[in-house]
């Protein structure tokens, strides 16, 4: 436990995705945990599987949990690709076959940030056997908001970084990312943006696949009655990067659902209330 770090759980795969072999880093921490929760990061420039839940590994792994942090695909140390078809999807692919390369084959727990939330809810839809409960941040279906012009403003600025990688785009995205700002500081603005340079592959391919595929993320509205996983909705009320009423809509649709809203509070719930947060998981997960 007190070896615990990102380079200490730092592990590398070679996975059959889709017909074609792709390298996949992940994070497996605490491998000899029984229960296994698994992690699914956002499509932030710079974002990984380690740096989007850092708050939340630890109290996870005391609650008894195995941890999985992927990176997905185009994202952190894996590969990059232009994506044709629904990003959603891929991930939740891609999640399968790390699962059966590390031989688990039980029900996994699962927690999904932004797009990670839509990537649950498709793993949950795809692979229905496998999912067991369910926790969606600030995503899960796509779709547009009746009430909210899209895309919205945190959107912009967030294609805004992959084009061009600038302090103070990223400045200026992050302002929005979170309610308050005032504890981005600028070590931790500084290290994101060398995250985000370390691979031009990613942004590359990432603006190549927004120009090629702009919906990458399909509105499963009319299927989420298919879920049959106890699920936990949580959303920051201030979102601005993913209108509220999307998880008005994911609550609605899928009938073992309860939704919980954090007033003054961003995209990043996990991280800006990450004590609250974690409480409010584990409490949910019944450990």
């Amino acid at each position: 436990m007190n070896n615990l770090s990102e380079n200490s759980t730092s592990q590398l795969a070679q996975l059959d995705i889709d017909g074609r072999s792709w390298q996949v880093h992940y994070h497996d921490c605490a491998p000899d945990n029984q229960k296994v929760l698994v992690m699914l990061h956002g499509s932030g420039p710079g974002a990984s599987g380690w740096s989007n839940f850092s708050r939340n590994i630890q109290p996870m792994i005391q609650a008894g949990y195995r941890v999985i942090l992927p990176d997905c695909l185009g994202w952190g140390k894996s590969d990059s690709l232009v994506c044709e078809g629904s990003r959603s999807e891929l991930n939740a692919h891609t999640l399968k076959a790390l699962l059966d390369h590390l031989g688990i084959e039980e029900k996994v727990d699962l927690i999904g940030n932004s797009m990670g939330g839509h990537s649950v809810v498709a793993f949950a839809l795809a692979y229905p056997q496998q999912a067991g409960r369910l926790i969606l941040m600030g995503g899960g279906t796509g779709g547009i908001s009746p009430f909210t012009p899209m895309p919205m403003e945190g959107i912009k600025l967030l294609q805004q970084v992959y084009r061009e990688p600038t302090m103070d785009n990223l400045q200026k995205m992050m302002d929005v990312f979170v309610f308050d700002p005032s504890d981005l500081t600028p070590d931790l603005i500084a290290s994101r943006l060398e995250n985000i340079v370390r691979n031009k592959k990613h942004l590359e391919n990432f603006v190549t696949t927004l120009a090629q595929n702009p919906r990458q993320f399909p509105d499963v509205s009319s299927r989420l009655g298919e879920i049959t996983a106890q699920t936990l909705i949580i959303w920051g009320r201030n979102d601005r990067f993913v209108p509220m009423d999307t998880g008005l809509r994911l609550v609605a649709g899928i009938a073992n659902s309860e939704l919980h809203i954090f007033n003054q509070c961003g995209h990043w719930v996990q991280w800006e209330y990450a004590e609250r947060f974690n409480r409010l998981v584990l409490d949910f997960l019944g450990v």
